[in-house]
């Protein structure tokens, strides 16, 4: 690995490198920060691909793509004399050590669950932090991992069970009412009746989904990560059926469901 002074280096390598392409690039020339937005939440799911491949290699690569608009976003802000790097960094050191008074000052605490029960209590006392603890979960995070940071962020304060068995009564109780608007809407008898009841059933449909990644969490599981292993999952053994069946000179359309899942259970077989 690399000494103190290599990393150094390599710093301000890059951002000699970001100050000669805002210059010099007409492509970089022109980014502002609502042009880059887009482009840096592409980079983040880049790098989570990266991450959940555990591929070292790629990961580091995706880090860079990353890094490269947090500088990025830096010299924008230098240009109107509003941040510069040195701003970001500071800003983040002094949270870093605010935040954790038992490693910087005289503060104790037990374990991890602690350090975040006290890392959420100091958010809401900072002066310009967040005053309310969910006020720092983004509105348009994706609601599954909304759901779950919501959650985790209500825990850090003591709103939890107190025992992770008990919300799985929760589960079955939004399980039951959502099944009860499913039936709801197969007896409606009227339109305005089946419009009322696929409402409910929505909504209970998001109980029911926000009590899943309650429990996905009191387990220690990462619903958004589970979720994407399970799509990838999916995406892999359909990909070889349908590969699979283009080989053939076959359609899927043509196809019966039993043909499809023995197909199917072949890709399973070969551990796709």
């Amino acid at each position: 690995m690399h000494t103190r002074q290599e990393k150094l280096e390599a710093f301000g390598r890059i951002l000699d490198i970001l100050d000669e392409l805002r210059v010099k690039c007409p492509w970089d020339r022109k980014q502002t920060n609502e042009s880059l937005r887009p482009q840096t939440i592409e980079e983040c799911y880049e790098l989570s691909d990266a991450i959940l491949k555990a591929d070292g290699h790629e990961i580091s690569k995706e880090l860079g793509d990353v890094l490269l608009h947090v500088l990025f976003y830096a010299k924008i802000g230098e240009e109107k004399q509003e941040y510069d790097i040195v701003d970001v960094i500071n800003f983040l050191s002094d949270k870093l050590i605010y935040r954790h008074p038992h490693v910087f000052s005289s503060s104790q605490v037990g374990s991890a669950e602690e350090v975040v029960k006290q890392w959420e209590m100091l958010k809401t006392k900072e002066k310009d932090g967040n005053k309310r603890v969910l006020s720092g979960v983004p509105d348009t995070l994706p609601p599954l991992l909304k759901a779950y940071r919501m959650q985790d962020k209500a825990r850090g304060v003591g709103f939890d069970w107190e025992k992770k068995e008990q919300v799985w009564d929760k589960v079955k109780e939004e399980m039951g009412e959502y099944q009860a608007e499913l039936d709801a809407m197969e007896q409606a008898e009227t339109g305005e009746e089946a419009a009322m009841a696929k409402s409910r059933a929505e909504e209970e449909l998001g109980d029911f989904l926000f009590a899943t990644v309650n429990a996905a969490r009191l387990y220690g599981l990462n619903p958004d990560t589970a979720l994407e292993r399970t799509c990838a999952k999916f995406k892999r053994r359909f990909t070889y059926l349908e590969e699979h069946t283009i080989r053939q000179g076959r359609d899927l359309k043509d196809m019966t469901l039993a043909q499809m899942d023995e197909i199917w259970d072949e890709a399973k077989a070969k551990g796709l």
